[in-house]
């Protein structure tokens, strides 16, 4: 997968997707968000207790990825399973949410559905989806070739864009029940909401770190480290830096340079996302 890629095989991988989340393609989506989104919380029950993550903010999210993709509209919660198998596991997570036979069979599942979509595009007409972009394209048409690889960037893109905003909604509501008077705040002057965003992106971080292995012997703050050696970049740490972020512990939905956060990491691997 790309991420895990130095350049120039990078920049040719992320190239190739990089139009899919361009501010026009972005502008153009929101229509679709706006009544996706307003359809769902129509829909939620009142005077009743319900699990936001999975009406809400899974829901909304898994259908933004299903239309991403084009994949098949009625089947998209394979999308958000075969993510959760990517990142559940005891290895990666520290947790015990899957068995390494269950997500070896998600993944396989994941893959066969994929390749399968691939060479549904790239017989047909060039499309505005991820995989069309990269059956088409000059410097990715012949990924497919790659088997491990082609299926790495796939979960890239449904973890990439499956956690982070599912994890943002519901740390965004979390963020504005436990702080009421900044709820007040955005009741009073809507047009913070922009603002806001970036303040839920930092204070909730949604993904918590990234792990990068040192191209050379250096010294950080007195320690040593290796060529080689694994370096994990705690993003939520940095969110909490006190000596670049004033009072980072406290939510303000009016806090000035909102956007000066780590959470989609930083240079070459920051977020196609980020905006």
């Amino acid at each position: 997968m790309f991420i895990a890629m130095d350049p120039p095989k990078h920049d040719v991988h992320r190239a190739a997707v990089q139009p899919v989340v361009a501010p026009v393609n972005l502008a153009k989506l929101e229509p679709i968000i706006r009544e996706r989104a307003g359809r769902i919380l129509d829909a939620l029950p009142v005077g009743e207790t319900f699990n936001w993550v999975d009406r809400v903010s899974i829901e909304l999210t898994t259908q933004m990825l299903a239309t991403l993709f084009d994949f098949p509209f009625e089947q998209r919660s394979k999308l958000t399973f075969w993510s959760d198998a990517t990142t559940g596991a005891p290895d990666i997570s520290g947790g015990d949410f899957i068995s390494p036979e269950e997500r070896n069979k998600a993944l396989a599942d994941c893959g066969e559905t994929f390749t399968r979509m691939w060479y549904e595009r790239v017989n047909g007409q060039p499309g505005n989806d991820l995989i069309s972009m990269l059956a088409h394209s000059e410097r990715t048409r012949n990924i497919i070739d790659s088997p491990m690889e082609y299926l790495g960037n796939i979960l890239l893109l449904i973890v990439g864009g499956n956690d982070t905003t599912r994890n943002s909604i519901s740390g965004g509501v979390l963020a504005l029940n436990q702080h009421p008077g900044e709820y007040e705040k955005l009741r009073q002057n809507p047009s913070l909401i922009p603002n806001m965003v970036s303040e839920i992106i930092r204070w909730q971080t949604p993904i918590l770190a990234m792990r990068r292995r040192a191209t050379q012997d250096t010294e950080l703050f007195g320690k040593a480290i290796r060529k080689n050696d694994k370096v994990v970049m705690w993003y939520v740490s940095g969110n909490r830096d006190d000596e670049a972020i004033e009072d980072p512990m406290s939510f303000r939905v009016d806090r000035e340079n909102a956007r000066h956060h780590l959470s989609f990491g930083f240079g070459i691997h920051r977020c196609m996302g980020n905006r």
